[in-house]
């Protein structure tokens, strides 16, 4: 568990020290271009993500999972030179290639862990250990965002990428370790087919989500956290480019809201996530995330003026978007990952991946291109906020409803009576 715990330390670390420089991207250029970023991004996970079908189905877990990091480290260094050499990229050029490269990574670098950790735990190891182990991303969460608002200013940008890669190096050994402890103590091990490799076709993920009942509702439950997640970020995008003039201040704002965020998050996850999840399952939890995100943004609904400072300094959009956060990745991740320690080993890795990135972008996409028309026949902050806030509480009931289904005991036989 503590090499879990590091593990998805370093991988969200590393994530986190160079999201606030995208983020100030975004706010540089105002929410109105999302569209183009998100459409990129989603072209390149549909690309992407049959290149990782391919790799599932052809290699063992050992090959697949070293792989992906090794990749993602070449692709940190690789922007090293293009952020420190003028003329290379233009900056809008570089701003753009940087988001859709930055978010792809977030989205497979994540959902790789999380399948990794579903096939090393089991599903009564998963209710005790996943809110500890998510604690571990936490931290690292805290801590990116903490180090890049300390060395922005000092270092700049390129040094940020190359630490960034260093501790996705440290999770490639935490990957190492990990695998050869499942193969000799994991309560999987004895699994069939424990560690081959999953087989079938390389666009079986996409068939998952359609044709599988479960994968089809957690197809849904991620396009409303889409509206949820997109909806927030859009509007403190446009607070922050409207408030601030300079990247330095964009990009630490980021990190405030990021860490703000994440703390948030450790307390939930110690003082409820664990102890709900062990005790009533993932549906309770996931009900509670959706009320408290439904109060934050209906209080936004109700606010004469969302951008006026409401919690210290920080406006009733960034406590919206603060909350969301908190509690999606506090609550209703480690609920959402347990459910999977329940599926067979192809939906964890084809399904869930379809799910974690082309789904999860092809819903930014559409949020986005949404919103943009919307504005063009008046709706403002309240309206989208509304939106939002129906999209949490339709996530509470689906998400609810899945979870009693998928946590359900086996019946167990009767058997036959005999013949007198």
């Amino acid at each position: 568990m503590a090499v879990s715990f590091g593990y998805f330390f370093c991988v969200l670390a590393a994530y986190y020290m160079v999201r606030p420089v995208r983020d100030q991207l975004s706010a540089a250029v105002g929410s109105t271009q999302l569209p183009w970023f998100y459409a990129a991004t989603f072209l390149a996970t549909l690309a992407l993500a049959p290149v990782f079908g391919a790799l599932v189905t052809r290699y063992p877990r050992r090959i697949v999972v070293p792989v992906v990091h090794v990749f993602f480290i070449a692709c940190l260094l690789g922007f090293v030179p293009l952020f420190t050499q003028q003329g290379v990229l233009s900056p809008r050029a570089l701003g753009t290639v940087f988001f859709v490269w930055i978010s792809v990574f977030n989205l497979f670098i994540v959902s790789v862990f999380w399948s990794f950790m579903a096939d090393v735990w089991d599903d009564l190891q998963a209710r005790r250990l996943f809110p500890l182990i998510a604690l571990g991303g936490t931290a690292g969460a805290i801590a990116g965002p903490a180090l890049t608002r300390t060395l922005v200013g000092v270092i700049g940008v390129a040094p940020l990428l190359a630490a960034s890669a260093a501790l996705l190096a440290l999770a490639l050994a935490c990957v190492a370790w990990l695998g050869r402890w499942a193969r000799v103590h994991g309560n999987r091990r004895h699994d069939p087919g424990h560690e081959s490799a999953i087989g079938g076709g390389i666009l079986d993920g996409l068939r998952q989500v359609f044709t599988n009942p479960f994968m089809r509702t957690m197809a849904v439950l991620m396009l409303l956290a889409d509206c949820i997640g997109t909806v927030n970020y859009a509007l403190v995008v446009d607070y922050s480019g409207a408030t601030f003039s300079d990247a330095i201040a964009r990009t630490r704002f980021a990190a405030d809201l990021d860490l703000a965020a994440n703390l948030l998050q450790v307390v939930v996850q110690l003082t409820l996530t664990r102890w709900m999840l062990v005790r009533w399952g993932a549906g309770p939890v996931i009900a509670v995330w959706a009320v408290a995100v439904t109060v934050a943004l209906l209080l936004v609904v109700a606010s004469d003026n969302p951008y006026a400072p409401a919690v210290g300094a920080m406006p009733l959009v960034a406590v919206a978007l603060i909350v969301g956060r908190g509690l999606a990745y506090g609550m209703v991740g480690p609920a959402r990952e347990s459910l999977y320690t329940r599926v067979p080993r192809d939906l964890r890795y084809k399904g869930k991946n379809t799910v974690d990135t082309a789904v999860w972008r092809f819903g930014d996409l559409s949020v986005a291109l949404s919103m943009n028309a919307l504005r063009t026949v008046g709706v403002g902050v309240p309206g989208f906020a509304g939106l939002a806030a129906v999209a949490a509480a339709a996530s509470g009931v689906l998400g609810w409803r899945l979870a009693r289904r998928v946590e359900r005991p086996a019946p167990v036989p009767v058997p036959a009576a005999s013949a007198p």
